[in-house]
């Protein structure tokens, strides 16, 4: 097997990174094996903690992820070697028992908050996406996900987003978008910029075959 494509695709929380790679994998999951794995899988383990100290975790902050962990494991499988990536427990804040198999692929995305940020994730990339959203769409979707998918009540994710959200998207989050080759403004509504996007990675995986 040939070296895979890797894709980094970071941004905002609820930028629209999932929606594009999901839109990436239709286009190629007829011609190309291809995986996604998700950063916020990678949330540090808090089985040790108490709830009360898990709940005081700023999850906006580079470090609250098992970057060491991703990159291993991306690098593994980049090798040709499956893994069992972790899940997290969002609701119990803490990383869970179940774990999710992985195959090899011919196009791996690494999707999620911190993917540009980290220089050890960046060195694994062969194309950097940045998802460029405005800031009330963003919030208007993460407020809609975490009180409908994660439990959470209203208020919670008011106080978190103005507390450590947003000040952590300004700080780490945004400035990481210099090291884009790719800016796709409105997420997965901007069909032009997936499309074009899409056929630089066909270009990219044709030269490699050939």
């Amino acid at each position: 097997m040939s070296k895979p494509i890797i894709i980094g695709i970071a941004g905002g929380s609820a930028s629209g990174k999932t929606t594009i790679a999901k839109e990436i994998m239709d286009q190629f999951e007829k011609t190309q094996s291809v995986q996604i794995i998700r950063q916020d899988e990678y949330y540090k383990s808090q089985s040790h903690l108490t709830m009360e100290e898990r709940l005081k975790t700023n999850y906006d902050h580079p470090f609250a992820f098992d970057n060491d962990l991703l990159v291993q494991q991306v690098n593994e499988l980049a090798g040709g070697t499956a893994i069992d990536t972790p899940t997290y427990d969002f609701v119990n804040h803490t990383r869970s028992d179940v774990t999710n198999h992985v195959e090899p692929a011919d196009v791996i995305i690494l999707e999620g908050l911190f993917i540009l940020e980290s220089k050890e994730i960046r060195d694994l990339l062969d194309i950097k996406v940045f998802v460029d959203t405005p800031a009330d769409i963003r919030f208007i979707r993460r407020l809609t996900r975490d009180v409908k998918e994660r439990g959470r009540t209203l208020d919670s994710v008011v106080t978190q987003y103005v507390d450590t959200v947003r000040v952590m998207h300004e700080q780490f989050i945004e400035p990481s978008k210099r090291y884009a080759d790719v800016i796709i403004p409105e997420g997965g509504e901007n069909k032009v910029a997936i499309d074009l996007l899409t056929t630089k990675i066909s270009s990219i995986i044709h030269h490699t075959m050939v």
